[in-house]
């Protein structure tokens, strides 16, 4: 499928293959009769947070009772059943995404909560799906070698607040804001940290808009989750880092604008354990294991200091195991994902991800070059797990990134090997441990 992708942008030019991704979304809807119209459709997009935000948002909306469907990278779900996304695709094409729809309508649902990707937007996935909300959660460099610049990657973000013409919800604290604040909406939510730096705490008004503030106040970091207050009400979320605390404040403002409690808010929030792949704790004793998704520099610098937070116990270690996609994605960022983790890791072992048809050892060296001569290049995913939990000691905090609750490594020829970082961290860890796992 990606050799045709390539062969296609080769024979046709970009003006073409943008027709047909734009007719292909027409007939889609019109294939399954629109089926948006009958919902009420929650954009998330950003650079980072996107599943976390569109879980929390779900979980509001079944505490509030409101039969909900929901498209992420993690699963899909209509009311109560729910699948893994096994497509390796967060934003699913037209045809996938209007047949979804369609069924969540026949389902009963009333509300329906996506992702929406930049490369989704280019290619006119979200197109004649009608976004009632839209939701910004963060934006850094991504994706830049095929939008181009990070300008129209921000561009290609902004095409959801183009759809969506009734609620925008924009993290006030992110310096493109602004960009954001500037679409046109019945209603805008801007949240963030109280006394936070940021620029939009006065936003230029725009005419017929109802502008709502809402801010995090006394936030506190713990070894069990984060706490903070917003509107006087206290929050105990069980997950961890700043960053959730910024996804539920995504969620909650999404909630309020649906006319839905903030207790009912709070209690959804807090009941929520864990996110599939997100900041997992898989291992507890006598080390900590976490398993997360992160392979943006942005969300891997906040994963890392996080769990740095975490190391009250003198002399202990962060082991870090990370690698970097193939296939042509971004390849700047390699060498950056490796200089993040020298600055924070302890120990750190470079090893293969998703190489697709480039050569693995190559992407490998790319990140150890930005990491340093000590960290250790270990080729088998697998072998470099079991290493990372040989070096851990009591105490220390092991994290395994780049794919979370992925199912698969996928490799050259479209080929996809049955995988999954958690279910090997708990076999390694049985092998040479028998401790209780979480």
């Amino acid at each position: 499928m990606r050799d045709m992708k390539r062969i296609l942008k080769k024979i046709f030019p970009p003006f073409i293959l943008s027709w047909y991704h734009f007719v292909l979304a027409f007939v889609a809807a019109a294939w399954y009769r629109f089926p948006s119209r009958d919902l009420t459709v929650i954009g998330v997009t950003g650079t980072n947070g996107k599943s976390t935000t569109v879980d929390m948002i779900s979980r509001i909306f079944a505490e509030a009772g409101i039969a909900t469907a929901s498209l992420s990278s993690i699963r899909f779900q209509i009311n109560e059943k729910e699948w893994r996304n096994t497509l390796k695709m967060t934003m699913p094409g037209p045809f996938f995404a209007q047949r979804f729809l369609r069924k969540a309508v026949n389902a009963g649902c009333t509300h329906a909560v996506t992702e929406v990707t930049s490369e989704g937007i280019l290619q006119y996935r979200h197109r004649f799906i009608k976004f009632h909300t839209a939701v910004f959660t963060n934006l850094s460099p991504e994706h830049i070698e095929r939008h181009g610049s990070f300008e129209h990657y921000r561009q290609a973000k902004g095409g959801l607040f183009q759809a969506a013409q009734q609620v925008h919800i924009t993290n006030g604290d992110d310096k493109n804001s602004e960009y954001f604040l500037q679409f046109a909406a019945r209603e805008k939510w801007i949240y963030g940290l109280k006394n936070s730096k940021s620029e939009i705490r006065n936003p230029k008004q725009i005419p017929n808009t109802k502008y709502q503030i809402l801010n995090i106040e006394n936030i506190q970091i713990e070894r069990n989750g984060v706490e903070f207050f917003v509107k006087g009400t206290e929050f105990h979320l069980k997950l961890l880092g700043e960053f959730n605390a910024y996804n539920a404040l995504a969620a909650i403002c999404v909630g309020l604008s649906q006319n839905i409690p903030l207790e009912t808010c709070k209690n959804a929030l807090e009941n929520i354990e864990k996110v599939p792949g997100r900041m997992e704790l898989i291992i507890q004793k006598p080390f900590w294991v976490f398993v997360d998704y992160a392979f943006t520099p942005n969300a891997l610098e906040k994963v890392y200091r996080t769990l740095k937070e975490l190391q009250h116990i003198p002399n202990t270690k962060l082991v870090c195991v990370l690698g970097a996609a193939g296939g042509g994605r971004d390849k700047w960022k390699r060498p950056v994902l490796g200089r993040i983790a020298a600055s924070y890791c302890d120990k750190i072992i470079v090893t293969n991800e998703d190489p697709y048809d480039e050569n693995p050892t190559e992407i490998i060296e790319q990140v150890a070059e930005g990491a340093g001569e000590e960290a250790e290049k270990i080729l088998d995913r697998r072998e470099a797990i079991g290493k990372a939990l040989h070096l851990a000691g009591s105490g220390d905090v092991v994290v395994i990134t780049g794919k979370g609750s992925e199912d698969s490594i996928d490799v050259a020829g479209g080929k996809k090997i049955p995988w999954d970082d958690r279910e090997v961290v708990r076999e390694e860890f049985r092998k040479i441990h028998s401790q209780e796992t979480v």
